[in-house]
């Protein structure tokens, strides 16, 4: 028996940063687990979101095709056209050079239809309104800031415009960037999921600011190890502004004013953590002074 095809209505973007050379696909759909269908990605590459009724092969074929060099709309012509059910799959391609190209079947549900520029294609299917694919093109045109907040902002732009027609469940955002040398497992710069949530494009938003919260807290490190101490201490605290009710980016910053010699912040930092989480206290003696310097003093001021 053929397998039923997974049915990922929904609406997405592709996107290139041509100032970093990011790739990226945003998507939210009123599906379960709508990231494990729709994205593909490889730096150098492309982008790619196969969607309406899912045929996952676009992605890694369309990729393989982009890699040789071929045009976006060249390889989804091949594609469509060995594909006997073209006419349900709706599927978008941006590649490293810019190009991008879309196609929506003329099955795909009503309202289904896709809007393509420079560095970007907009894409939906089964939606609340025409204005969706339009409006999300025009957001990620008008906004600044890196790849990840102007496709979250793309999405935020289509669910105004109506959205799925069927309503929210989950979401998705990938990135991938240029890999650290001999490291090409760090391509992927940002890959989030919201698998299941009433609002998951607010979730993927939140999830978002953490991540970026989380990475200047892994600079402050870094500054703190090369002796910056005025860099150090100016990027944890704003690592803890963007998440104030976060108890391990505070501990943490108790650990690095401990580096530092900063004995009163480093209690302060460590006492609200464990206010927020009783655990780190009965972590804080098993550390050594690698992790928590003077982790024994804290816990005497902390009495």
């Amino acid at each position: 028996m053929e397998r039923l095809p997974r049915w990922a209505s929904t609406f997405s973007i592709v996107a290139r940063d041509p100032e970093t050379g990011e790739l990226g696909v945003a998507v939210q759909s009123h599906y379960f687990s709508v990231g494990t269908a729709v994205p593909w990605a490889a730096y150098g590459v492309g982008a790619v979101a196969t969607q309406s009724f899912v045929e996952p092969a676009y992605g890694p074929r369309g990729l393989r095709l982009l890699a040789r060099g071929t045009a976006p709309a060249t390889a989804l012509r091949r594609l469509t056209a060995a594909d006997a059910k073209r006419e349900v799959r709706q599927v978008a391609f941006v590649d490293a050079r810019g190009r991008a190209a879309a196609w929506t079947g003329a099955g795909c549900i009503a309202h289904a239809g896709h809007a393509v520029g420079r560095n970007y294609s907009a894409q939906g299917n089964l939606l609340a309104s025409p204005d969706v694919w339009g409006d999300m093109g025009a957001a990620f045109e008008r906004t600044r800031g890196t790849l990840a907040e102007r496709l979250v902002s793309a999405l935020e732009a289509g669910q105004r415009a109506g959205g799925d027609a069927r309503g929210m469940q989950s979401a998705c955002l990938l990135i991938v960037g240029e890999p650290e040398r001999g490291k090409p497992w760090t391509e992927r710069k940002t890959d989030l999921r919201v698998e299941d949530h009433p609002s998951p494009i607010r979730e993927l938003r939140r999830l978002l600011t953490l991540q970026r919260a989380y990475a200047l807290g892994d600079e402050a490190e870094e500054a703190t190890l090369a002796g910056d101490v005025r860099r150090a201490e100016a990027t944890y605290a704003r690592a803890v502004r963007m998440a104030p009710e976060n108890d391990e980016l505070l501990f943490w910053r108790g650990a690095m004013r401990m580096r530092l010699g900063r004995k009163d912040g480093a209690v302060r930092d460590v006492r609200d953590a464990i206010r927020m989480n009783p655990r780190w206290r009965k972590l804080l003696p098993r550390l050594g002074d690698d992790q928590f310097p003077r982790a024994g003093e804290v816990l005497r001021a902390l009495r």
